[in-house]
């Protein structure tokens, strides 16, 4: 705060008298709670107003929307008064990315041990559990029915009930279920096992909605690509480790061994999960002020008490007739197909193919998975990257990021297909692979993009369709590796390549990164964007003129000026990640806007006294510019991320 102070003492100088509004912007030393977060902790001495015991935070900064209510600490956990709710060295967004990506790793490291099971059966030389082509194919795709079943309604689930725990829940639920696999496929032939993989579809079908749903209060626009990614990754993490781990334990302890373990890891990871992860920021006891009024600053005041959508407020003619959302949808299918194509036959192909062990096809056959997974996070920043600083615009970094990850991925597969020895194979594998990975910082966020309101929904619809390659997957493949198990990868990596280059074409054409007319928030909630005080936007001649048209005064019931992604892109070269111009309808992403401070004088007859000496300040363009009659400038004022770096680079 040293060159806060500097700047106060500055502008003293030069204005005199006149004291501005903003001379209080500060983190209250003072600040704590009775009951509210971890203050009550350090004794403090003043006890909390709130329903939480929270202090309210005395923030008179004019250009936080926060400013206009108090913000309240919840109340802490009993947990919580003997191990604090954080994770070390880590903010509590990227905590929460952190935990989903292990969530994701423990849900798809179990969609690996069935596969695991069933190359031990074989390599004993019987059939395993003496199933037939049928039924293998019934287990392989049961899983998926449920998984479809609950994907739109898992939408629906998390914008109604807290996302956390419904994504928590519901990975606990499979892991659960996962323990009692191994019994039931002794049981009636391949049937209750059947069952109880539709249950554990079920209740892992609301996941990525239910994550899409946790990102719609956690994630800063600018930052939405690498939380997305970071968190997503777990899923080919979990093939990462789930393919040679599954193997191992099968091939020494026996096939029930990766049910298990699965499930065990499944349920403590649940009541890590339970501590760690909330709802939104203001309900999380340990997140600090700054980060917290940096994330609901950026998101718009809107996100502390949003309106849910339901199923009639859905507009779900517009979503019909978007062919965005039809880009997404198609996109999810492709990568689907080829993606659950590895999960289930890739230790296959080694194995028929290539004649590797069952162990050997589970660590050769992650390697691809496993740079794949340092390739998406990494993606997702570089997205961020582009788009942040405007080198591109959002619809073209997602465009190329798909495309070129589909594209490769469809290339070197068709190497796959023609390949002759193992290193060859491998070698065509991993690349393609490896570089689908920038496709998740494609069309896997771009529904925050198109529609952060209906972001979850619109991920339970895309993945829902998603989930229809791997029911098709099993039942078109089982056959033909019967027939001829080694001859016919050629066919299986061919058509493998041509659904990714449609996909990747279909994508190229109809996509888009911008906020489609249908999604905008409904015009109750639009009243409740924070806007400046009445007639604080002034036409300021020196300035240079008018001010975007938008010249009348400003209150809380009229309607800001729309907001596209051009007037974010032409802002500064230094790009705030909580800047106002990032927060949809929000009137200070205008260029050229300026607002009067108010003079702080005292009542007079009732009526606030008017002034002589008013010092105006633009807050849009980051210039700082701040004049008054006859009395100089004002220096320039800092950033929100100057003053809090250590939130801005993480």
């Amino acid at each position: 705060m040293k060159g806060l102070t500097a700047i106060k003492e500055k502008a003293t100088g030069v204005l005199g008298g006149i004291k501005p509004t903003f001379e209080n912007f500060e983190v209250s030393k003072g600040y704590h709670g009775g009951l509210g977060g971890y203050e009550e902790m350090a004794g403090g001495e003043r006890e909390g107003e709130g329903p939480g015991g929270g202090i309210p935070y005395d923030d008179d900064r004019p250009d936080s929307p926060a400013s206009f209510e108090e913000i309240e600490r919840p109340p802490l956990r009993k947990i919580d008064k003997y191990c604090k709710a954080e994770c070390p060295c880590m903010s509590a967004r990227y905590t929460i990315a952190t935990m989903a990506c292990i969530g994701f790793m423990i849900a798809f490291g179990m969609r690996c041990n069935m596969s695991a099971a069933k190359l031990k059966g074989e390599h004993n030389g019987t059939a395993f559990m003496n199933w037939t082509v049928a039924t293998e194919s019934h287990v392989d795709s049961s899983f998926f029915w449920g998984y479809l079943i609950t994907q739109i309604p898992g939408g629906f689930i998390a914008s109604k009930f807290p996302a956390n725990k419904i994504f928590g829940l519901s990975i606990a639920s499979s892991a659960t279920l996962h323990l009692f696999v191994p019994f039931a496929m002794t049981l009636m032939h391949g049937h209750v096992v059947i069952c109880v993989r539709i249950l554990q579809g079920l209740f892992e079908g609301v996941t990525y909605p239910a994550c899409h749903g946790i990102w719609r209060f956690w994630a800063p626009p600018m930052e939405r690509s690498r939380l997305a990614t970071l968190a997503f990754s777990g899923s080919y993490a979990g093939v990462v480790v789930g393919l040679p781990l599954s193997g191992l334990l099968a091939d020494t302890l026996g096939y029930q061994a990766p049910f298990y373990a699965y499930g065990v890891f499944g349920i403590i990871w649940y009541m890590f999960w339970l501590w760690l992860c909330f709802e939104n920021p203001r309900k999380h006891p340990a997140i600090s002020i700054p980060e917290l009024k940096y994330i609901e600053k950026s998101l718009g005041e809107t996100s502390a008490h949003p309106t849910m959508p339901n199923l009639k407020t859905t507009p779900w003619r517009e979503m019909a007739r978007s062919m965005p959302v039809y880009a997404i949808i198609v996109a999810n299918f492709c990568r689907s197909w080829n993606f659950y194509l590895l999960v289930l036959f890739q230790s296959s192909f080694l194995k028929h193919k290539f004649h590797f062990k069952i162990e050997e096809a589970g660590f050769v056959g992650s390697l691809p998975h496993l740079i794949m997974t340092t390739i998406v996070p990494f993606g997702g920043m570089l997205a961020d990257h582009l788009r942040k600083n405007g080198i591109m615009s959002t619809t073209n970094v997602r465009k190329l990021f798909n495309c070129g990850g589909f594209g490769m991925e469809g290339i070197f597969f068709l190497f796959v297909a023609h390949s002759d020895t193992a290193t060859g194979a491998m070698f065509a594998l991993t690349c393609g692979v490896a570089f689908s990975g920038f496709a998740i910082s494609g069309y896997n966020v771009n529904h925050l993009d198109i529609a952060p309101r209906y972001a979850s929904i619109l991920m339970g619809l895309s993945n829902g369709i998603g989930t229809l390659a791997g029911i098709i997957v099993p039942y078109a493949l089982d056959g033909l590796i019967q027939e001829n198990p080694e001859g016919c990868w050629t066919t299986v990596f061919t058509l493998a390549a041509c659904v990714h280059l449609v996909g990747c074409t279909f994508y190229a054409i109809f996509a888009s990164g911008e906020l489609q007319p249908w999604a905008e928030p409904p015009p109750e909630e639009e009243q409740k964007v924070w806007a400046p005080p009445m007639g604080a936007i002034t036409e300021d001649p020196s300035q240079g003129g008018a001010v975007g048209g938008y010249m009348k005064e400003t209150s809380f019931g009229e309607a800001p000026p729309p907001y596209t992604e051009q007037s974010q892109m032409q802002q500064s070269n230094t790009v705030n990640y909580g800047a106002t111009g990032h927060v949809a309808n929000n009137p200070f992403a205008m260029a050229g806007a300026t607002i009067a401070e108010e003079s702080m004088q005292p009542d007079v007859a009732g009526g606030m006294a008017t002034g002589s000496s008013y010092a105006t300040y633009d807050y849009t363009a980051g210039q700082g510019t701040a004049t008054a009659p006859a009395m100089g400038q004002l220096p320039q004022m800092p950033s929100y991320e100057q003053q809090y770096p250590q939130y801005q680079t993480q």
